[in-house]
């Protein structure tokens, strides 16, 4: 190969379509992923909406919505984790992995520990919160779920309130961070790293 071939041409012509294919997730990893986060944006988009609103039937309604949201969203992240704790993430694409440093796979690993921890968290605080009020949550108006915890209205304004309020948030942070990397990646260092987790073409090059 010339000395002097970018190493986006190096990567495509040492990573055959075959490859790619293994480069990465597999459909369920990607479908859990892609609705999750979906879901997580919509969330938290209706919770920022709803606690701007006056008392009214609407914003019962979008509490109601964003307890089911946040009981969904709680049930697909520990399918997740277990599907994740099952199955080997797909390696980095070559380059990716001979030029990323030391630093950035720490924070790649970190950043998606933590994630994975207010998946959890952040819907686990809501449901407290909840609990602690007074209001049961039923999922779905259908299925009703346990209090885990006893009514106390001070701990749940002083402490669960802020806890999900801050957790949520942090989420948010750590979301956009992601986003970030991912496109960075993608459209500065051309690593292939979004390829991972983007659904393949029907075709893949013939390269």
């Amino acid at each position: 190969m010339p000395a002097d071939t970018p190493p986006s041409s190096a990567t495509a012509l040492a990573e055959t379509p075959a490859a790619l294919r293994d480069l990465r997730y597999g459909p369920v990893a990607m479908a859990l992923h892609w609705l999750l986060a979906a879901m997580i944006v919509g969330s938290l988009g209706v919770g920022l909406y709803m606690t701007g609103l006056p008392l009214s039937p609407a914003r019962i309604k979008l509490y109601n919505w964003h307890k089911w949201a946040g009981v969904t969203i709680l049930l697909l992240s520990a399918l997740r984790l277990l599907w994740r704790l099952r199955h080997a993430p797909p390696p980095l694409p070559s380059h990716a992995a001979a030029t990323m440093p030391r630093w950035q796979r720490t924070g790649y690993r970190t950043s998606h520990a933590l994630m994975y921890l207010l998946f959890l968290a952040v819907p686990m605080f809501g449901w407290a919160y909840s609990s602690a009020l007074g209001f049961p949550v039923v999922w779905f108006g259908v299925l009703p779920l346990p209090d885990f915890m006893p009514v106390d209205k001070e701990l749940a304004e002083a402490v669960l309130k802020p806890l999900h309020k801050g957790s949520a948030f942090t989420l948010a942070a750590m979301a956009l961070l992601h986003v970030a990397a991912v496109l960075k990646h993608h459209w500065i260092d051309r690593d292939g790293i979004l390829k991972r987790m983007w659904p393949a073409p029907r075709k893949e090059p013939t390269r």
